[in-house]
Formats: C-alpha cells, structure tokens, sequence
C-alpha cells in the first residue's frame, strides 16, 4: 500500500476520533494538523500498524493543546450576549432631572462669585493651563493664578452650601 493510501485512510480514522469528542470543522482541522505533523517529521515512517497509533499519539496531543488554549480564552466560561442584554448607556429621567437640578445650582452659584473667580473658572473650562491663564488675566506670577484659583474654589464650595466640591 502506497503511503498516500495509507494517509487517506488514516485521515478518515483520525476524523472520526475527533469529531467523537469535537465538532466536525474542529475534527478536520485537527486531522489536517496530524498528517502535517506526521508528514514533516515522521516521513520515514511508512507502515500502517506504526502510523495509527502515532498518528492518535499525535491528535491526544494536538486535542489537549486545544483544550488548553479554550480555557486560557475562556471559551468555556464564556457567555452569550443574546443571553444578558447591555444596558442602557442614557441616563435615566431621575438622574437627567438631578443633573440639571446641579447645574442650576451651580450656575447660581457661579453667579454670586467675583469677576476674577468667573474668569478664572470660565478659561479652566476651556482648556487653558495656569500659564495662559495668568498671561490672559495678567497675573505677576504663576503662584498668584495658583492662589487665585485656591480661593475661588473656596469660595464656589460655601456658595453651593452643602460642602460639595464643584466639579
């Protein structure tokens, strides 16, 4: 019996074994890994009752690799989205109704204060670091924004009444 006889054979016993543990795509790829193996590194071996138990040596192998490499994905533990919805990522009517109730607050709050701290406030939101801000608001030093800044936060968290931090 020519070798290739032999391997079709042999793909056909091999298959067989690992579609009896896995599905039959996976029993494919499988056989297919096999005769690679088998081809590359046993090529000497030529003789039937010598390539089936090496070849079923070689899929043990190969099927407790797999096996491995699904639990170090944890396809085992993996759970189907269909099975748990996402949430919502928008935000309730209750906590849209707190949010604006905040920031009226603390836009009242920001009202009350300084020229300087609603400046100061106002190029913060924009994005300005506390060198530009004491360029733009004329500051001598960089120690002056800091203390500035220091003050008015001061000033916003007695103004917003319950000792919350503005955010």
């Amino acid at each position: 019996m020519l070798r290739e006889e032999v391997l079709t054979i042999l793909r056909e016993r091999i298959v067989a074994f690992a579609a009896f543990r896995y599905s039959r795509d996976t029993a494919e790829d499988l056989a297919q890994e096999v005769l690679m193996v088998l081809h590359e590194k046993y090529a000497q071996v030529t003789a039937m009752e010598e390539l089936v138990p090496l070849s079923i040596q070689i899929l043990r192998f190969k099927i407790a690799g797999l096996r491995r490499k699904t639990v170090r994905h944890g396809e085992y533990s993996s759970v189907s989205v269909d099975d748990f919805p996402l949430p919502d990522p928008t935000p309730g009517p209750a906590a849209l109704a707190e949010r604006k109730q905040e920031l009226d607050r603390l836009s009242a709050a920001l009202s009350r204060l300084g020229e300087r701290c609603r400046e100061l406030f106002r190029l913060k939101l924009e994005g300005h670091n506390f060198v530009e801000i004491r360029r733009r608001m004329g500051a001598g030093s960089i120690n002056t924004v800091y203390t500035w800044d220091s003050r008015c936060r001061q000033q916003l968290t007695e103004q917003l009444g319950d000792g919350e931090a503005a955010p």
